[in-house]
């Protein structure tokens, strides 16, 4: 109902009361002021406040004219009745007031109540989304749908991407999207009827959200806003998890691949080993060079068959471990036995402390790493030049290291150097191997519960460690 109009139906209602008891029915006066103070408690709780006053001032005036003597004038005689026509006008503007006041109260409820019941139907229309994307697409239209808006823009800062719902995107520009980004709580604008309010978890900036139109109150602005930041990072991390889940099926798969490639790849070698040493021991001249050559070539391809099934039952995590005592100089003589022909009269430095406790280890796993720890070294250093080995107590630790003279490893490619075909820029098309090596011997090292490491200075060469506990079996 238009202004002008409750007011003409307040005055109305006014009137129909005077003329009932002045026309109609013969009651007191004490009876008439109630009737009228009722009746503008009833304008003041469906019309407003405004009305109920202009009302409250009609009945005073009627009240006067009709049933205060002299009836018919505005002149008051008694100065009692001029006290009860005060009293009538305050109790009834007063009375209006409170009822316009638990009226609005009553109203402001009803709106929460509402916009709680809104904030509700687009949580569940949200929860279940797992893409940040697709939640924050789906998001900005829900807005719209449900809460009523003109428009809803939402600016996704981790992929600097904005996406919009409704016609009435205009007010809301990408700049001031990106600018809300940096704020510190919610801006209403009503002369454009636009609200801009940042997107945060915790400190963390993900973003900004802008609606025009029908705004909520900034209270909901927030709760939205929260939510809208909850909701996003739950896709987010749906989707870590799913990625992480297929990369761990597609890891393990791989693995089983190359477990499966290298044990059908190792039965023809054998065949190939055995047949090429029967005949080197009957061949002469020229025929034996090739067949040296063949020999050589199948060891190779046994060793990266080798090499390949270990690093396939490590991914598996599938490394069944058989510790014992052990001392180092037996681990760094299996070590050096295994790699005899790699080394072919390489100088080797040995500095083994005297008194060391044996270690707690599966000898042929460790044996295998340091293997592969010499066999990087030869790769990577000058041939001739000596190769270090050691072994000392540090605490409750024995500490195995292999150096080398080689060219050293800059200092922000060190912590990838164990990492599965990872090679020195510097080296990357000139050393052989399979760059699997360093990967294995991490690999066994992290079953024993122990660390690898490495120092290095560029120029000067490397050195690995491994740690090893220490047995309490006594010195070995």
């Amino acid at each position: 109902m238009r202004k002008p109009l409750r007011f003409a139906a307040s005055l109305l209602i006014v009137a129909a009361v005077l003329a009932l008891y002045s026309r109609l029915l013969a009651a007191n006066n004490t009876t008439v002021a109630l009737t009228l103070l009722l009746a503008i408690l009833g304008i003041s709780a469906r019309l407003g406040l405004a009305e109920a006053t202009v009302a409250s001032l009609a009945a005073v005036l009627g009240f006067n004219y009709f049933f205060l003597p002299p009836k018919g004038t505005f002149t008051i005689e008694d100065p009692q009745n001029w006290t009860a026509l005060g009293a009538f006008l305050v109790t009834a503007v007063t009375a209006s007031q409170l009822s316009e006041r638990a009226r609005r109260r009553a109203a402001d409820a009803e709106a929460r109540r509402l916009e709680i019941e809104r904030l509700y139907a687009l949580v569940q229309a949200m929860i279940l989304s797992g893409d940040p994307r697709k939640t924050i697409r789906e998001f900005v239209g829900r807005l719209v749908q449900v809460f009523g808006c003109g428009a809803a823009a939402f600016y996704y800062a981790p992929t600097d991407e904005v996406f919009r719902s409704g016609p009435q995107s205009g007010p809301v520009s990408d700049h001031d999207l990106r600018a809300a980004a940096e704020i510190d709580d919610v801006s209403i604008d009503a002369a454009r009827a636009a609200a801009l309010a940042p997107v945060r978890l915790g400190l963390r900036p993900l973003g900004s959200l802008g609606l025009t139109g029908n705004l909520p109150s900034a209270q909901m602005l927030r709760a939205i806003v929260n939510m809208a930041a909850i909701t996003i990072e739950k896709a987010r991390a749906l989707e870590d998890a799913s990625r992480a889940d297929a990369a761990r099926q597609s890891e393990a798969l791989k693995s089983a691949l190359l477990d499966s490639l290298a044990h059908d790849i190792k039965t023809p070698l054998t065949s190939i080993k055995a047949a090429v040493t029967a005949l080197l021991g009957a061949s002469s001249g020229g025929d034996r060079e090739l067949l040296t050559i063949i020999d050589e070539e199948a060891d190779r391809l046994n060793r990266l068959a080798a090499e390949v099934v270990a690093m396939a039952r490590i991914d598996a995590g599938k490394l069944h471990l058989e510790k014992r005592p052990v001392s180092a100089a037996e681990l760094i003589s299996a070590a050096l036995l295994e790699s005899a022909a790699a080394l072919k009269g390489r100088p080797i430095a040995l500095h083994v402390a005297e008194g060391l406790p044996p270690a707690e280890a599966d000898p042929e796993f460790i044996a295998q790493a340091l293997k592969q720890i010499l066999d990087n070294a030869l790769n990577y250093s000058p041939e001739g030049s000596p190769i270090t080995l050691s072994a000392g107590l540090q605490g409750e630790r024995i500490v195995i290291g292999v150096g080398d003279r080689g060219p050293g490893i800059e200092e922000n490619e060190r912590v990838r150097v164990f990492d599965k075909f990872f090679r020195s820029r510097r080296h990357r098309f000139e050393t052989r191997g399979t760059g699997m090596g360093l990967a294995i011997a991490r690999g066994i090292m992290e079953a024993h519960g122990e660390r690898i490491w490495v120092e290095s200075e560029p120029g000067q060469g490397s050195v690995f460690y491994f740690s090893l506990p220490a047995s309490k079996g006594g010195a070995s």
